[in-house]
């Protein structure tokens, strides 16, 4: 296999709402929610080879370090489709410029490793197709199904049963705190709302719509509170996915830059712009 190189972006999401509508008996949630593809993110940069190499690297400012594998979605979702292939010679160095927050709502996990299962399995000449694909998605996490379709999409069940929408172009604000929320807490905690009326599209588009999460994570993570009530003092806020992150939305970029100029010292954050696809 001749040496192959190319860079994807990996985008970040946030949910425009997240609704919890009840635990199933696998101890999973079905939920429904709309996600909001934007054109901000982590930049994944793939070297091939043929010597059964598989490497992870991150940039930092000042150095480029290797990334323990234990956990790591890229190179889990490497592994399973090298192993899908039955080609245990086929290796990559795989370079990760990182800008989504961990433990944010924003989906830099499940977007790095859907990333990684498109981009290898055109560099990798698998010829797997997107149903072949997301079957090895949805081993990896619930969110990576969407990022593989690379759509804005309304999702239902655990967030895997997607259809695609068109949404109108808007701007976002979205700020970060300086901690991480665990997803497997909010969902296991006892006050959570699980029992939210399934809704329709239109139902979305006239207001009727909300976080369940929110209340739950703004009260167990008080930077997230802090946040979120800076956040509301210059625009409608809400909260993504599970947190930490939060989100306002503009109809003008420069709206969104203004606000974020305010942004505390403590609080960090970034303007993106929605997007119902991602170039390919």
């Amino acid at each position: 296999m001749n040496l192959k190189i190319e860079s994807r972006l990996s985008p970040a999401k946030i949910n425009l709402f997240l609704h919890v509508l009840r635990r199933r008996a696998d101890g999973y949630h079905e939920l429904q929610t709309l996600f909001q593809l934007l054109n901000y993110g982590d930049e994944l940069t793939f070297e091939t080879d043929s010597n059964g190499t598989l490497e992870l690297h991150q940039e930092s400012a000042d150095k480029i370090r290797t990334l323990p594998y234990s956990q790591n979605l890229i190179i889990k979702a490497a592994r399973l489709l090298r192993q899908k292939s039955g080609d245990p010679k086929l290796g990559v160095k795989i370079y990760l410029n990182k800008r989504i927050p961990a433990g944010a709502g924003l989906g830099g996990g499940s977007s790095n490793a859907a990333t990684t299962l498109k981009t290898l399995n055109k560099l990798w000449d698998c010829d797997l197709s997107m149903e072949e694909l997301k079957t090895l998605a949805l081993k990896l996490g619930a969110d990576v199904p969407f990022f593989l379709e690379g759509k804005s999409a309304w999702g239902e069940g655990l967030g895997e049963k997607l259809q695609p929408v068109e949404l109108e172009k808007n701007w976002f604000a979205v700020i970060t705190p300086n901690c991480s929320v665990s997803t497997s807490h909010i969902f296991s905690n006892e006050n959570l709302t699980r029992n939210t009326q399934a809704i329709k599209m239109a139902d979305f588009l006239a207001g009727g719509a909300k976080n369940d999460c929110e209340p739950v994570t703004r009260a167990l993570y008080p930077e997230v509170d802090e946040a979120f009530c800076w956040l509301e003092g210059h625009a409608d806020t809400r909260m993504t996915g599970t947190g930490s992150s939060v989100f306002a939305k503009f109809q003008e970029r420069e709206q969104a830059e203004g606000v974020l100029e305010m942004l505390p010292n403590h609080m960090r954050g970034f303007v993106a712009e929605g997007i119902n696809s991602l170039s390919v």
